[in-house]
């Protein structure tokens, strides 16, 4: 025995183009998803979730010294150790020149006792004009370097066919790779 089913063509939701008008605007589709006991988050709230990822609020921010850029490093870092630090410049801040910093941030005992503190991370400063130096050398100079590298390298190894052309043809702006900006960087403490 088969049943047959019969189709309503009256049913608005099968209806085409019905669309808002029977289901209702996507547009708040995630917030109505949201659960009373907050399981799920709305795009808003998870894009500020995700931006507040990024901040770092653990350690306390020091108070400006003029013409220093300060930094907090780690006495646990394997790969960027302090003594690195010291022999480009890097000097502890004692806790005398920051008076009203807080007692709290003062290491007690150790090499690096009277200097500015948080559990395993070290208050130093540098000069901003060798800092500024430092950071052209690091995140300009040296990566336009491995770039221009990289394209000499490309360029070395391109075959050509027996009239001397290309066979393949790099494209984009590829050929600039390493060709240096007008001018050098600014960077901001």
């Amino acid at each position: 025995m088969t049943t047959k089913i019969k189709a309503t063509r009256g049913d608005a939701r099968l209806r085409k183009g019905a669309g808002e008008t029977v289901r209702g605007s996507r547009d708040n589709a995630d917030e109505s998803r949201v659960q009373q006991d907050g399981s799920a988050l709305s795009a808003a709230e998870r894009r500020q979730l995700l931006r507040q990822d990024w901040v770092q609020e653990v350690l306390p921010t020091p108070p400006k010294i003029p013409g220093m850029h300060c930094c907090w490093l780690s006495t646990t870092n394997s790969t960027d150790p302090i003594y690195k630090r010291v022999q480009r410049g890097y000097v502890p801040v004692k806790a005398s020149e920051v008076p009203g910093f807080g007692a709290q941030f003062i290491a007690q005992e150790g090499e690096f006792s009277g200097c500015v503190a948080c559990n395993e991370m070290l208050l130093f400063k540098i000069p901003k004009e060798l800092f500024d130096d430092l950071m052209t050398i690091y995140h300009h100079d040296m990566p336009m370097e491995q770039e221009a590298s990289i394209r000499e390298n490309v360029n070395s190894r391109q075959e050509e066919d027996s009239n001397g052309r290309g066979l393949a043809q790099i494209e984009g702006d590829f050929n600039n790779l390493g060709r240096g900006v007008s001018r050098t960087p600014t960077f901001i403490s």
